[in-house]
């Protein structure tokens, strides 16, 4: 058995900015939404049995309350937030599961719902389908893998090791201290990608690298300041840290048998006809009765 866990949020991101918008008879934009929905139905078509999505349901999450810096939607367009609520609806009227974060964020999801699955012994791999670099930090070797749809590409430690230059568990580590504009949070200064893969390949994790330079046993350029810089700034590396790495007890499901696809619900025609897309109706119905 194998075990998709999709990023919803990041599909209809891609959606949205990747193709022409649609609008329906009532003028509301559902282009990035139908195109999502289509593209699930291609997933199940290719064989996936076991699927679940995880969605923002809102922007703001528990990370909002511990730095203010943390994004928060204010520069996100009117069309896409729209679409959030829509979109969740759709999913759950294909049939399925769908993960809507409040508390939490949807990468939280998908890492929580990937360790329950990566412990069921009928599951051969769980495949993270989302390119995000937050998402790494859940790769096991063989395991639980991140798959880039788009790319056709397939992460296991070694291909996160070539990317990054640290392993899974340092993933947290490595953006805190290089920062993610994505998330709202900048890193510390002058520690760049490379010098902070540098730095974990040897240490692992913030608090094991020694706050002076010369307590180094690797050549790094500017590894005084660097050192300096951290020890100015571990608090900050340390909520950095906290706000990349994904929490574990986000409610998804109980069981991988509550994410076996067994076809839509009844509610599809009525969504199908606000997003001008029927064909989602009769693709659902023909795939479920090859099931």
């Amino acid at each position: 058995m194998i075990v998709h866990l999709v990023d919803g949020t990041y599909e209809l991101f891609r959606q949205f900015f990747g193709r022409p918008g649609h609008l329906n008879g009532a003028g509301e934009e559902v282009g990035a939404t139908r195109a999502v929905l289509r593209n699930m139905l291609a997933l199940l078509d290719e064989g996936a049995t076991h699927v679940g999505v995880a969605t923002d349901h809102v922007v703001e999450s528990f990370r909002n309350d511990l730095y203010d810096g943390y994004k928060n939607g204010a520069e996100m367009e009117p069309t896409i937030l729209s679409q959030f609520h829509p979109f969740e609806d759709g999913l759950r009227a294909l049939g399925l599961p769908t993960f809507a974060m409040v508390e939490y964020e949807a990468d939280d999801a998908m890492g929580a719902a990937a360790a329950m699955a990566a412990e069921d012994e009928r599951v051969d791999k769980v495949l993270i389908c989302t390119p995000d670099k937050d998402l790494a930090q859940c790769v096991r070797a063989g395991r639980v893998l991140q798959f880039d749809r788009r790319k056709e590409k397939v992460y296991d430690v070694d291909d996160v090791i070539e990317k990054y230059g640290v392993r899974p568990e340092s993933i947290p580590d490595w953006l805190a201290l290089v920062g993610d504009s994505a998330d709202g949070f900048p890193g510390l200064p002058g520690w760049g990608a490379k010098s902070a893969a540098t730095v974990l390949y040897r240490y692992d994790h913030i608090e094991n690298i020694p706050l002076a330079a010369g307590q180094w046993d690797i050549s790094v350029r500017s590894g005084a300041k660097l050192a300096k810089t951290l020890a100015d700034h571990l608090d900050d590396a340390l909520l950095f840290r906290t706000l990349a790495t994904l929490a574990m007890d986000a409610p998804t499901v109980s069981t991988v048998d509550e994410l076996r696809w067994t076809g839509p619900t009844d509610d599809l025609p009525a969504i199908a006809d606000r997003l001008d897309a029927p064909d989602l109706v009769t693709k659902a119905e023909k795939l479920a009765a090859r099931r």
